[in-house]
């Protein structure tokens, strides 16, 4: 494989061909995809996504692991948080009887943040794939712009 033929894959998998839309659509659906509820089969739904919508790939997938095991608790709490309130409900993590948590009464002990953690995640993905969209889409737009012109030889 020729050095030109690597530098024509590796610029495709950058999404150096692609427009700046398609980018950062692909970033704004990874990252609603990774702060979806649907925690487990984010990578699935990213390429599905991907290649249903025409995106980049490797830039879909990369964007939904925003949710990894540093971040998953941090987002997932503060999405549960924004569920409960949007449902107006008085639940707190002091509700939790976390010393005497079992796999076996895991339902039971988290069930009344089930429906909180579904609608709080679902509010929180579209917004940050949203905001995360124009976002991206301006600087990629700011990127080309600084990019110099190739003159027609």
């Amino acid at each position: 494989m020729s050095i030109s033929k690597l530098k024509e894959m590796l610029s495709c998998l950058m999404g150096r061909n692609d427009t700046p839309a398609v980018m950062a659509a692909s970033i704004g659906i990874g990252i609603l995809i990774g702060m979806s509820p649907l925690f487990g089969i984010h990578t699935f739904i990213g390429i599905f996504a991907a290649w249903a919508f025409k995106l980049n790939k490797p830039a879909t997938i990369t964007a939904a692991y925003i949710t990894n095991p540093l971040t998953t608790v941090p987002i997932y709490t503060f999405s549960t948080w924004v569920g409960i309130k949007l449902m107006g409900l008085k639940l707190t993590l002091l509700d939790l009887d976390l010393a005497h948590l079992t796999f076996s009464n895991v339902i039971h002990q988290l069930g009344d943040f089930l429906l909180p953690f579904f609608i709080g995640s679902t509010v929180v993905a579209i917004i940050s794939g949203v905001f995360s969209y124009y976002i991206m889409l301006y600087v990629y737009r700011y990127k080309n712009r600084k990019k110099p012109r190739e003159t027609m030889a």
